[in-house]
């Protein structure tokens, strides 16, 4: 091995690491947002708690890595440079920042899946994807499981309101408040047991292009500890906007509310884990945090921000992709062009966070109302938190 390809392996496992870190705390919304949002779980326990189920569930299952390193890509049919894996992962990254400037909760993992597909088209052709697995282990399981936890969501709702008839609503709330501790918990060790596996499959695809891992070989040690620690601490970190827009954009929630979607995005991730399905987790728990609004009689569903969420989530992956396909064709150009890529990709990646910088949101005032217009539907009690303030007035 040159050491020109040494140094981009280097890039592709450095990158891989960043969007990792990304991931985690664009994603933190999805274990903790109901939590924070009802009160169960003070922001920072929240994130903390989140943080260090992360890193345990990425030992539980290597079922998704095994996915993304030895089925998406045709790395035995063309030959798959790692410009080309670093390029794919140059596209998630973009992506999740952009979407995470505006609040609204994309797919990180269908941001990384479309830049890797992108970038892999224009590097090695439409021959280096195969796109049956696409259809099998993303699409349609994108398609099927948010409406799968929204109605278990809806029908936990209505169980828990059943069974609870005639109790009073302070006991309900304090009961409810520490279910919400567990099922959050479990949200989050699932996280770990799937998105933290999209970063261990990259970096092992970067190492089997490269020569340095057998084809068809799982992720080393090495790299689980290294992928679950570092999307553990981006989820320390937290996606306070991201947690805002899913905890109070889509609906206010009640704490029987959040135990049922917490539940149910939980189960609905942890088997999607275990048949390597590289699912949304963000899709998952908008699904059922709509889905437990539905089932409660008075709660209001702001259509308004789930639509805005519909479209972010239909454009991720062309988006991603596009990114992804652009950056492979700079990167195509030899060595020099794969760091002139890497070195635009920062400058958009700080440009981003010094924009961000200008509408803070933090732990602090992730649960504040300030700035945002509540309306007054026919539903006198329910919030619709006005969406140009949701998503940091994009």
């Amino acid at each position: 091995m040159d050491l020109a390809t040494l140094i981009v392996v280097g890039l592709v496992i450095v990158t891989a690491l960043v969007f990792d870190f990304t991931n985690g705390f664009h994603d933190t919304a999805n274990a903790m947002a109901t939590s924070i949002a009802t009160g169960a779980l003070k922001p920072k326990t929240a994130v903390a708690l989140a943080g260090v189920l992360n890193v345990v569930g990425a030992f539980l299952s290597t079922e998704v890595a095994k996915t993304i390193s030895g089925g998406i890509i045709n790395e035995q049919q063309v030959a798959i440079s790692a410009e080309f894996i670093l390029a794919g992962l140059i596209g998630a990254i973009v992506w999740n920042l952009i979407t995470w400037l505006v609040g609204l909760p994309s797919s990180s993992s269908h941001a990384l899946m479309g830049g890797l597909v992108g970038a892999v088209t224009v590097g090695a052709g439409v021959e280096g994807v195969n796109f049956l697995v696409v259809i099998q282990k993303i699409f349609i399981p994108a398609l099927v499981s948010p409406l799968i936890a929204g109605l278990a969501a809806w029908l936990a709702v209505k169980l828990v309101f059943r069974i609870v008839r005639g109790v009073g609503d302070s006991q309900v709330a304090e009961g409810f408040r520490h279910g919400q501790t567990v099922t959050a918990c479990l949200v989050a060790l699932s996280h770990g047991t799937n998105d933290a596996q999209k970063t261990m499959g990259i970096i092992t695809l970067a190492l089997i292009a490269a020569g340095i891992q057998p084809s068809g070989s799982g992720p080393e040690f090495w790299v689980v500890v290294a992928c679950g620690v570092t999307i553990a601490l981006g989820t320390y970190m937290g996606g306070w906007r991201v947690i805002r827009t899913l905890g109070r954009g889509l609906t206010e929630i009640t704490t029987p509310q959040g135990f049922a979607a917490e539940a149910a995005s939980a189960t609905t991730i942890l088997a999607s884990s275990h048949m390597g399905f590289a699912l949304s987790t963000t899709q998952v728990c908008s699904g059922s945090i709509i889905g437990s609004g539905l089932g409660k009689r008075g709660s209001v569903v702001n259509w308004s921000i789930a639509g805005k969420m519909l479209i972010a989530w239909i454009v991720t992956f062309p988006a991603a992709g596009a990114v992804g396909a652009i950056a492979c064709a700079v990167a195509k150009t030899g060595f020099s062009g794969t760091v002139l890529m890497v070195i635009l990709a920062a400058a958009i990646a700080i440009g981003i966070l010094a924009r961000s910088r200008r509408d803070s949101v933090d732990a602090t005032n992730v649960n504040d109302a300030s700035g945002t217009r509540v309306a007054e539907p026919s539903i006198p009690e329910a919030r619709i938190v006005d969406q140009g303030a949701v998503v940091g007035h994009a």
